[in-house]
């Protein structure tokens, strides 16, 4: 995670309860909990259309946030869960973990390819094909990534991306640990395996020509 951790503002929710949580999202909040780093929950609520904003810019839930109420220390905390409208599909409830500097979490990290436009393989016709979007690591607090990233442009066709070929940041690891599982590949065009098969049955064929057969036309017939 490059750059400052930004700031994510909050209100303390007085009452909680369903009466609470109602009476808040008709003032156009969202009601939601701070928990976790050894102190008791906190009810808050944000302003919807700042939550609503930051769900559409992405990776909300990858992004370490500067949790800032207003009378209490500032604290830094990750979102564990958003509950939505079954039918609007907005957010209606926010659960956000405090962590410290040095904690480890669980988080999956998408995983973003680049130099599409020079790689060896694209331009020869071959296609990415995608077999891991996202990847789950245990990270520090500190140290949490934006996405993984792959560089495509020296991969050629038939080249596969396993996760140690992929550069992961200080302090993380992957949670699965039992193997090198494969994140992409390069695949050839569809238009050259087709020319492939028909290359294969074409030899076929001439190597059937002139074949002879037992007790056919060119057999030598029996005294």
């Amino acid at each position: 995670m490059a750059g400052k951790i930004p700031d994510f503002n909050a209100t303390v929710r007085a009452g909680t309860g369903k009466g609470a949580a109602r009476q808040a999202r008709r003032d156009g909040l969202v009601p939601g909990v701070v928990y976790g780093g050894e102190k008791d929950p906190q009810a808050i609520n944000v302003e919807f259309k700042v939550l609503f904003k930051a769900l559409k810019a992405g990776r909300f839930m990858s992004t370490l946030f500067n949790l800032k109420v207003e009378g209490q220390d500032d604290v830094r905390v990750i979102c564990r869960s958003v509950q939505r409208d079954v039918v609007k599909d907005l957010p209606r409830h926010i659960d956000l973990l405090r962590l410290h500097r040095n904690t480890r979490i669980n988080l999956f990290i998408p995983v973003e390819f680049i130099n599409e436009e020079t790689s060896v393989g694209l331009k020869r016709g071959g296609t990415v094909t995608t077999v891991r979007n996202e990847v789950e690591l245990k990270v520090t607090a500190d140290n949490i990534p934006e996405s993984l990233i792959v560089d495509l442009a020296d991969l050629d066709i038939g080249d596969i991306v396993h996760i140690s070929d992929i550069e992961l940041p200080k302090g993380s690891r992957p949670m699965i640990t039992d193997r090198d599982f494969v994140i992409a590949n390069i695949t050839e065009p569809s238009s050259l395996k087709s020319a492939d098969d028909e290359d294969e049955v074409e030899e076929t064929e001439i190597e059937g020509e002139g074949e002879e057969t037992e007790g056919g036309e060119d057999a030598p017939a029996e005294e």
